[in-house]
């Protein structure tokens, strides 16, 4: 092979090489970053605007207690189900082992128990003839005294294995829908680990956090508006639940917000919420987002915003004076833009998101 063939072979294989790692750049940079997003909220004027999310009145992770594989589960997302109803059966076969043993243990411990109450009625005519002495007696006695108590652990055994094989045959807790299934059957289950999702069908609440420069103008039982973007739509409610500590929320108390028009409404929809707030003093409503999304690029401001087809946008914006977490957008940023934060994956104006619910 002259030197000529070889110059060609090598810048082939560089040219493979570089199509490779070009198409593999590709392939990651399509793959959609998940992340988390939120609305800006409203300061000044005489209203506020909060950011919310719609969810269900009362919501249930559905697992087990007991290891095991998952022999079925019998629903699946979108199906209506009642309270009882059996959702997913787990292999309990070592459990069914075990009860076998105690209900084993609990015959023989019962036996025992019979023979030695026998002893003990024979020893006490014996000892009324002064056939024995109070030493013999007293022993049948604590024989007596130890086999019941044998009796009572192999029965109180036999409780605890009963309470755990309800573990492996788990119903609904209440009536609802199915919203998520989180593993498949085969699977292995483990204590505590997540297998269903339930929301109760009917009441829904908006799910809300309200700064702390708010939380003097709003109360329970305070009447708010509550705009659906999604689908154009504004609903009534009423505050039900307001949290009177931020220790643990980071300076956001948080609020439950009862609506009574359910029409077209879903779990998981974002929703922004209007409230008054007499005493402000400020003429124009400023906009306020997190200080936790802005990324700053040597002298350049800016936030990912959500735009159209899920991809990734980048506003660069110039900031006001700060309020606690929140700091004031004065320009390149509208009200009604959805802000990126938590971006798990790397993030870059064009990318494409998707959004976690």
């Amino acid at each position: 092979m002259n030197a000529r063939s070889v110059l060609i072979l090598g810048a082939i294989a560089v040219g493979l090489m570089s199509s490779c790692s070009t198409s593999t750049k590709k392939v990651e940079e399509d793959k959609p970053v998940s992340v988390n997003v939120y609305y800006p909220t409203m300061q000044g004027g005489n209203e506020a605007y909060i950011s919310g999310e719609i969810s269900a009145k009362q919501t249930a992770m559905i697992s087990t207690r007991v290891m095991g594989f998952i022999d079925k589960i019998y629903v699946k997302p979108g199906d209506q189900v009642k309270q009882g109803q059996l959702l997913v059966s787990i292999n309990s076969s070592d459990m069914n082992a075990k009860k076998s043993q105690a209900q084993a243990m609990m015959t023989e411990a019962a036996a025992a128990v019979k023979n030695a109450r026998r002893d003990y009625e024979r020893y006490q005519v014996l000892y009324s003839q002064k056939s024995i002495s109070s030493k013999e007696l007293e022993n049948v006695e604590l024989n007596k005294v130890s086999m019941e108590s044998k009796l009572r652990v192999a029965g109180q055994q036999l409780k605890e294995i009963n309470a755990m094989l309800a573990y492996s045959n788990i119903r609904a807790p209440f009536g609802g829908c199915v919203t998520q299934k989180l593993v498949d059957e085969g699977s292995t289950a483990n204590p505590g680990m997540p297998i269903l999702s339930i929301e109760q069908v009917g009441d829904l609440n908006v799910q809300a956090s309200v700064p702390e420069n708010y939380i003097q103008y709003i109360h329970v039982g305070s009447i708010v508006e509550v705009e659906i973007k999604s689908l154009n739509k504004i609903v009534k409610g009423v505050v039900s639940e307001l949290s009177p500590s931020a220790t643990l929320s980071g300076g956001q108390y948080n609020m439950k917000i009862a609506i009574n028009d359910r029409r077209n409404l879903k779990s998981g929809m974002y929703a922004s919420i209007r409230m008054k707030v007499d005493g402000q003093t400020d003429s124009e409503p400023r906009i306020m987002i997190k200080q936790s999304s802005v990324i700053n690029y040597d002298q350049l401001t800016g936030v990912y915003v959500v735009g159209d087809d899920d991809v990734a946008l980048l506003r660069w914006i110039r900031l006001g004076k700060k309020v606690g977490d929140q700091v004031e957008v004065l320009s390149g940023l509208k009200k009604d833009e959805k802000i990126i934060e938590g971006a798990k994956g790397r993030l870059f104006n064009g990318a494409k998101v998707m959004i976690q619910k």
